[in-house]
């Protein structure tokens, strides 16, 4: 089956080259190195730690791992991959020159090959659900450890892989070793094929990520500056369907508590425009960051048309409503607004983060809003009822303190691995 494959990257080179080169028109940031796509002008590095983190959310949850890998192995250059341009944006803002980065080529095996010869990775880490057959088999035949961090697989892409399951097999036969998010992500595993000797149960690692002690106090400040002594709740991460029903439950709320302002942070920086001419064909009076100007009374709504701030305007809100739930998207991160101690609310499509979310409902520690009309409901609950909304926050940051490990648990299984490579390398 991987010759099938292979013929079939062969065959969307053009269709890939085209649909890359159309985003580009609307997204400039998609013409960036755009030739590491295919296999060219990868950096020339004399052995590396690889990480691969698709995007913004992989990126951000790698921080302690690469925080770590370079204190361990501080002689080793680090090469981070992303697919996405605002996963390279936040890898560049986090890490600076210190860490390499480049583009994770399409699955074309020439390359694939070229990647491989161009940075020569002593070890590889792959964030999450990332399951590519060329660049594990590339792994595989040249010797390179290869291990699956945070490894979850959702109980919604077990019938697509099991229609690929000889290629499935296949790739996860390399020697992988395959670090769960939990028990079930790890018997998903299994049943794909992959060895269970090499497949344990390490946890999250995005729950051992410490938020900057600083971002609190900035966010209290530009809170002062920004919005003055009005009330604040923040729609975070939302998608195209979504922000019709987040400002249908602002206009809600709006009847009862006329000062609330709305912060609302689209996921993809392509959209900021459209979701701005929407707010204003809602009627609602709008401020964007990058007009760098305060709200006054009547702003309804405050548009965050910049990258990697998120953390920065949690931290500036009583009320946090994680976004990608209202619509199927699966959600995205609940511990950023945990980590500010906030009330969180989230609508009912979790399938991307069930572990995490579980975690959340069991302890009580956010609200589930199955449509715009229960949105509003419990978010005027939360603002008339300061002492649950703050008791959700405590328990939030109770599931952050009493998940946290998973780095631990994930270096011990590291160390060996790249401890071996490190005294092959120098002998």
């Amino acid at each position: 089956m991987r010759h099938l494959y292979n013929l079939l990257t062969y065959l969307l080179l053009i269709p890939f080259a085209f649909y890359w080169l159309f985003r580009g028109i609307g997204n400039r940031s998609y013409l960036d190195r755009l030739s590491q796509r295919f296999g060219f002008g990868f950096p020339k590095l004399d052995g590396c730690i690889w990480v691969h983190a698709v995007s913004v959310g992989e990126v951000q949850a790698a921080v302690p791992l690469i925080q770590s890998l370079s204190e361990r192995y501080p002689q080793q250059s680090l090469l981070v991959t992303t697919v996405t341009p605002t996963g390279a944006a936040r890898a560049a803002a986090l890490f600076g020159d210190r860490v390499s980065h480049c583009y994770i080529p399409f699955e074309f095996p020439n390359a694939v090959r070229s990647f491989f010869a161009s940075v020569k990775p002593s070890a590889a880490m792959i964030m999450e659900t990332e399951i590519w057959p060329n660049l594990y088999r590339g792994c595989g035949i040249r010797g390179i450890p290869l291990v699956l961090v945070s490894a979850r697989i959702s109980p919604r892409s077990i019938p697509g892989y099991r229609r690929l399951l000889p290629l499935i097999r296949e790739t996860l036969s390399h020697g992988i070793i395959i670090a769960a998010q939990s028990q079930a992500d790890a018997d998903r595993f299994i049943e794909l094929g992959a060895n269970a000797q090499r497949t344990m149960v390490t946890g999250n690692i995005k729950f051992d990520v410490k938020p900057d002690p600083a971002v609190a106090e900035n966010g209290k400040r530009l809170r002062a500056r920004l919005f003055g002594e009005r009330r604040v709740w923040i729609a975070a991460s939302t998608h195209e369907g979504e922000e019709q029903q987040v400002l249908a439950a602002h206009r809600s709320l709006l009847a009862q508590h006329p000062d609330l302002l709305l912060i609302l942070v689209p996921r993809h920086p392509q959209r900021f425009s459209g979701v701005q001419n929407l707010i204003e064909s809602e009627g609602f009076s709008i401020i964007s960051r990058t007009e760098q100007r305060s709200c006054g009374p009547s702003t309804d709504v405050f548009l965050v048309d910049t990258m990697g701030e998120v953390p920065l305007f949690y931290a500036a809100s009583d009320i946090a409503f994680v976004g990608g739930s209202l619509v199927p998207i699966g959600g995205h991160n609940l511990l950023e607004p945990a980590a500010q101690g906030l009330p969180i609310v989230t609508g009912p499509h979790l399938f991307n983060a069930l572990d995490i979310a579980d975690k959340f409902i069991e302890l009580g520690a956010c609200r589930i809003a199955a449509d715009s009309a229960g949105l509003a409901r419990i978010v005027a609950e939360l603002i008339d009822n300061p002492e649950e909304a703050a008791r959700i926050g405590r328990d939030g940051l109770r599931v952050l303190q009493q998940n946290r490990g998973s780095l631990k648990r994930l270096l011990v299984l590291l160390e060996p691995l790249l401890d071996e490579r490190d005294t092959l390398e120098t002998a």
